[in-house]
């Protein structure tokens, strides 16, 4: 007797059906379509950059180099894509997508969901159609099918920290093609902490002139007694000019994934304070920090230190032009407010209650300065304690209940517990194992089961969760092949999660078409944990 989990096995295998995320709507068709190089992808006006991205997509591993016109001759086997208002109602990134024998045929309402569209067309083909070179003697084919897609989420993420350990540009890009290919649209950017400030700001010169080099980094994880710390004794470091972060917001702007900046205030800024010390709280000159944890050191409530943090936010809504600007505000101690006269004399003089609200004022006049230039501030779910600004999106991370208060008060939230979406914590109970990892256990199949929206929302609240991304905090992940390690497959089944309507999953058909996809994952050079 064949069980069912063993039926989407063999049908995942046999059919060629093996798309991640998986469509709401898939329906298999007679017969397949083989692409040769007579193949003509046609395109209206509006989608045709689309064409030729298509084209180019194909054109390694296939050798075939596809003619994009308007139109094609009668009986011409045909890709043709377009536009069609007439599909509003799969929303600004769905789309359908109809393989016959004779044709191909990929229709949206917007560019974003023909860019989906031929992702999922990508993942039809062989695993061989992402060589980067031409595979001799293969034959290009595709099973005859009838999608009809549209994502479940809005905002599906993926985070990368570039504070801890920097990492090169090409690896940025990188990181994008796979979010696209996976049907992830945001990359959130941590790019400051204690550790090293990675963004050229040109009015502040020494914020990557010092700010940007650490002299040393802290073997393994930082013992209680800070005596018995070892050190590498390798200086790290580097940053993103602002150049290279012009570069990556158009590579991710074509691949229609948005780029979310974040700079840390008022914690997580030892870095910035290193470099321009009236920023801090005392009058010691600070090093760039080489140890991991919660720092002491965070900037100080004065008024320069503001127009300072919202000078740096004016550059930085200069090369970034998403709407969401992400201002940190976790891990903030209080300690050195609690013992600085200058913040103290802010509380009386502000009327507050004590410091978090102290730290509400200074998240408040960033939101203040965010919405009048047009933008939207996020921040982590401590920016709730003190009172949240008016207009701030929660990131909830300490679980769910930040991400429970913030909507129920109206806020925007995305979702981001440890529990679910910490992809630095480790992937098996085994950790002898793995690699050195910040500790926690988050497995695939606790991944796959995540539900971003609480139960305890009613369906207005809901409404409000704008849907969840992926953290890849980099204290314990030196490189790019290491992130890659920790990433893949854990964002294969969050890409899941965000995308597919929740009565269409099914883990054991999502660990056969896993198998398909990690031959992909392989060809594509991603270093994934194998299963």
């Amino acid at each position: 007797m064949i069980t069912l989990p063993t039926l989407l096995l063999v049908l995942a295998a046999d059919s060629g059906l093996a798309v991640i995320p998986r469509p709401a709507h898939l329906t298999p068709r007679p017969g397949s379509f083989t692409l040769t190089g007579s193949t003509i992808i046609t395109t209206d006006a509006r989608s045709r950059a689309l064409g030729g991205m298509l084209a180019d997509y194909l054109f390694p591993a296939t050798g075939f180099r596809l003619a994009v016109r308007p139109s094609a001759p009668s009986g011409a086997r045909v890709v043709a894509i377009r536009l069609d208002a007439t599909l509003t109602a799969l929303g600004a990134e769905g789309y359908r997508l109809d393989v016959t024998p004779g044709r191909v045929t990929i229709r949206a309402p917007q560019p974003a969901g023909a860019f989906y569209a031929i992702q999922t067309l990508r993942q039809l083909f062989p695993p061989a159609i992402f060589r980067a070179a031409r595979v001799p003697a293969a034959v290009w084919t595709i099973p005859a099918v009838s999608i009809e897609d549209s994502p479940r989420f809005r905002w599906r993420g993926v985070h990368l920290d570039v504070a801890r350990h920097f990492m090169p540009k090409e690896f940025v890009k990188k990181l994008v093609d796979l979010a696209a290919l996976h049907k992830l649209n945001r990359l959130h950017l941590h790019l400051t902490d204690d550790q090293g400030w990675r963004i050229e700001i040109r009015q502040y010169p020494r914020l990557t002139a010092v700010g940007a080099w650490r002299r040393q980094t802290i073997i393994g994880r930082p013992d209680p007694d800070s005596t018995k710390w070892r050190f590498d004794g390798q200086p790290h470091g580097g940053f993103y000019t602002q150049d290279d972060i012009t570069e990556l917001v158009a590579y991710a702007q074509v691949r229609f994934v948005t780029i979310v900046p974040e700079i840390e205030m008022p914690g997580h800024s030892q870095a910035a304070i290193a470099s321009y010390p009236e920023l801090g709280n005392k009058p010691d000159t600070l090093p760039v920090w080489t140890a991991w944890g919660v720092d002491e050191n965070i900037v100080n409530p004065g008024d320069a230190t503001i127009r300072f943090e919202q000078n740096v936010l004016t550059e930085v809504m200069a090369l970034f032009p998403g709407r969401w600007i992400h201002v940190g505000g976790d891990e903030a101690p209080k300690t050195q407010w609690k013992a600085s006269p200058l913040a103290q004399a802010r509380i009386r003089e502000l009327g507050l209650k004590d410091e978090d609200e102290l730290q509400s004022y200074f998240t408040r006049r960033m939101d203040e300065f965010l919405t009048a230039h047009g933008r939207s501030l996020v921040g982590w779910d401590e920016i709730l304690e003190g009172g949240l600004a008016p207009n701030a999106v929660v990131m909830s991370w300490r679980g769910i209940d930040g991400g429970i208060a913030a909507a129920r008060a109206g806020h925007d939230v995305v979702m981001a517990p440890g529990s679910h979406t910490y992809f630095d914590h480790y992937q098996s109970a085994d950790t002898t194992a793995e690699p050195l990892a910040i500790g926690g256990f988050l497995p695939l199949d606790t991944v796959y089961a995540y539900e971003p929206v609480p139960a305890a929302l009613t369906p207005d609240e809901a409404r409000h969760v704008l849907g969840a991304q992926g953290q890849l905090w980099t204290e314990y992940i030196p490189d790019p092949k290491r992130a890659e390690y920790m990433a893949f497959p854990r964002a294969c089944a969050l890409a899941e999660v965000l995308w597919t309507p929740q009565e269409e999953k099914s883990y054991p058909d999502f660990l056969a078409r896993l198998a398909t996809h990690l031959v992909r994952l392989g060809v594509l050079d991603v270093n994934y944990r194998p299963l």
